[in-house]
């Protein structure tokens, strides 16, 4: 039988949050976490508001304070593993440290490094840039970073599948401990805002102007926020071992590309279903043993229409019986991060028997005719939920959670 993997801790960097119950409370009661964007100045665009991570010091979360200079992703991810680290209670100081690995999904890695520079060139010219800041920008430099920070010696990279990648990394990091490649995995995603993202969605037309309304009739499309979220993974025998808290079972994962466009899903969800059905594969379970979906749910017109379809091929009349929420609605598209957080937040989910809501919903689509749990949370029993997460170039992720009972 195969060594189940289960989630021993969480930690989530949030515009509606920078601690595990903050965030859960924020997330549950529907808070918005829109605002003007302050990271740069939009009066220039048609659009203004975003969903940034508000307060943040990266000194309230490490040893050394903010010494050592790296990019806010960076930052944002090793106060991600802080959190998860110390909610797992795992004594790093007990452990094999070249057991222990990081798996990291991106969109942009550290993309405000990259504008600074280009700033600079513009404003100062060439020779006014410093060199150093090229050294930064990689973002391979973020698993790095954080194996640095905590001293991990086991397996580290870093996995740039966008919007999608946040799943990539935690189902990589599950393959690496099944491998026996590593005993604990550090496994997440991170972005921090980007003027490039908002730049780029903003000239497709995909910003809303004012908030995020995913399935809803008159959506105008999505935020772009930031943040990180990191999990810590563990086979259940070492959990049990030193009776850690479980918040969920990683029962498996499925991963597919529309070979479509870059931009836009297949119509009729063809990459999304086969992401799905692979991870329900993957996971030896039956499209009626699910209850809750954590959707993509952008708030774009294409995704949302595609996503529902996707869903009705797959669940067929089970899809009537699904809680399907989109926590895009309160955190804006934290690119590369996103399906991370989304990860912890069905973990939470199926932790507390609570499903977030999707806020903003005002009309119902007939295009996008399933229960979106509008704008208040569902207390409910979830034993299983589906994290769905898709990008850009068609990448498509799917990862697969379970209520551990024993």
């Amino acid at each position: 039988m195969d060594k189940r993997i289960v989630i021993t801790g969480v930690g989530v960097i949030s515009p509606i949050g920078c601690k595990n119950d903050v965030f859960w409370d924020a997330l549950i009661s529907g808070t918005s976490g829109v605002s003007e964007v302050k990271a740069f100045d939009t009066s220039d665009f048609k659009v203004h508001k975003g969903c940034e991570v508000e307060d943040f010091k990266y000194g309230d979360y490490v040893s050394n304070g903010s010494g050592r200079k790296i990019g806010k992703g960076s930052q944002f991810a090793i106060a991600a593993s802080k959190l998860a680290l110390d909610d797992s209670k795992i004594d790093l100081n007990n452990i094999d440290l070249e057991e222990v690995g990081v798996s990291i999904g991106t969109t942009a890695g550290e993309i405000q490094i990259l504008e600074r520079v280009n700033n600079l060139r513009y404003e100062k010219g060439d020779d006014n840039v410093d060199s150093d800041l090229f050294l930064k920008h990689p973002c391979n430099n973020i698993p790095s970073n954080i194996a640095i920070e905590f001293g991990f010696e086991g397996p580290n990279t870093i996995i740039p599948t966008a919007c999608a990648a946040g799943n990539y990394a935690i189902g990589y990091a599950c393959d690496l401990i099944k491998l026996g490649r590593a005993d604990i995995m550090l496994a997440g995603g991170t972005d921090p805002f980007s003027k490039v993202a908002f730049v780029g969605f903003g000239k497709l037309n995909a910003i809303a102007p004012e908030v995020c309304q995913p399935f809803d009739k008159n959506r105008r499309g999505m935020l772009i926020g930031e943040g990180a979220g990191m999990l810590v993974l563990e086979f259940l025998e070492d959990a049990l071992a030193r009776n850690a808290n479980i918040y969920a079972e990683i029962l498996g994962y499925g991963l597919s590309c529309d070979g479509y466009h870059i931009t836009i899903p297949h119509p009729e969800g063809n990459g999304v279903i086969s992401a799905m059905e692979k991870a329900l594969k993957d996971a030896r379970i039956k499209p009626e043993d699910v209850q809750h979906i954590s959707a993509h749910g952008t708030g774009t017109v294409a995704n949302d229409k595609a996503e529902t379809i996707s869903i009705k091929k797959v669940f067929g009349e089970h899809s009537k019986n699904l809680a399907v929420s989109s926590i895009k609605s309160m955190i804006g598209h934290t690119m590369g991060a996103a399906s991370a957080i989304e990860a912890i937040a069905c973990a939470l989910a199926i932790k507390e028997n609570v499903v977030p809501p999707t806020i903003n919903y005002e009309t119902k689509d007939p295009e996008c005719d399933l229960d979106f749990v509008p704008n208040v949370k569902r207390e409910m029993q979830v034993d299983v939920a589906l994290n769905n997460a898709y990008a850009f170039g068609g990448n498509n992720s799917c990862l697969v959670l379970k209520k551990f009972t024993g």
